[in-house]
């Protein structure tokens, strides 16, 4: 009984490890500037300079630089990476 209960708490510990936080926002605006030194972008939003990472993981990530100066439409997660960068 130890060992099920012991099983169930460890099964139960590691899925929420993994869980995402799932918050993001949304900034649409004209992509000012990648640097890829930093793997940085700047979006201007609403008169405002949104400043964000990009990852490996950011969908669209290869097309970035061709971006520079189009209106795009990012997803930032609460972290502050871009999960998708895309043309809107």
């Amino acid at each position: 009984m130890k060992s099920i209960l012991t099983t169930l708490a460890v099964l139960g510990l590691s899925v929420s490890a993994f869980a995402g936080c799932g918050e993001t926002t949304t900034s649409k605006g004209k992509l000012k500037s990648f640097d890829k030194d930093t793997k940085s972008i700047v979006i201007e939003a609403d008169g405002k300079e949104v400043k964000t990472k990009v990852t490996a993981k950011t969908k669209n990530a290869d097309d970035i630089e061709k971006l520079v100066g189009k209106n795009v439409t990012a997803v930032i997660s609460k972290h502050g990476y871009a999960e998708t960068v895309e043309k809107s």
